[in-house]
């Protein structure tokens, strides 16, 4: 592996987990890897998450990040949609928690404004500025990758803006 802080994104979800590596060197962001985790739907909930943390697990032996960061359950007009949504989070965290990854937690609005300059800004223009801030001209990973790698990258700004601002 090369130097620079390597940061794991998290976009949790019980179909559909997202997760970004990023590393920053010289106040530089580049991408290490980015996909999807994809869990058997017709399985029961305890085996999804299972294989979410395992396959988390072994992602971080893989890419040994220094950090790791996720998204906020936002709530949700169906309770029942946030709580499997809580779920798939809490797996996540289990995971990084039991490989000793200190973790940042971000409100979606925030990795949005972070990125775009907007809390409200949709998807794509989320998407567009992940490309960007990583020099990736044509990228072509899923929504959930993006959405993760963004995760990643707010993480990366704000532990610069905390060591500037001593905060």
């Amino acid at each position: 592996m090369a130097e620079g802080l390597v940061v794991l994104g998290l976009d949790p979800g019980t179909r559909v987990t997202g997760y970004g590596f990023v590393r920053e060197l010289s106040g530089k962001a580049e991408l290490v890897a980015t996909g999807t985790i994809h869990t058997p739907v017709r399985k029961d909930m305890a085996t999804r998450m299972g294989v979410i943390f395992n396959r988390i697990q072994e992602l971080i032996r893989l890419y040994a990040p220094a950090e790791a960061a996720i998204e906020n359950v936002f709530v949700s007009k169906n309770p029942s949609s946030a709580l499997k949504l809580g779920q798939a989070r809490g797996a996540c965290m289990a995971a990084c928690a039991v490989n000793d990854l200190p973790m940042g937690e971000y409100e979606p609005s925030k990795v949005k404004k972070n990125l775009v300059g907007v809390g409200s800004a949709p998807k794509s223009q989320v998407a567009y500025m992940v490309a960007h801030c990583l020099g990736i001209k044509k990228p072509d990973w899923p929504e959930d990758a993006s959405d993760a790698l963004a995760i990643a990258i707010c993480h990366l700004n704000e532990r610069r803006m905390r060591r500037m601002t001593g905060l």
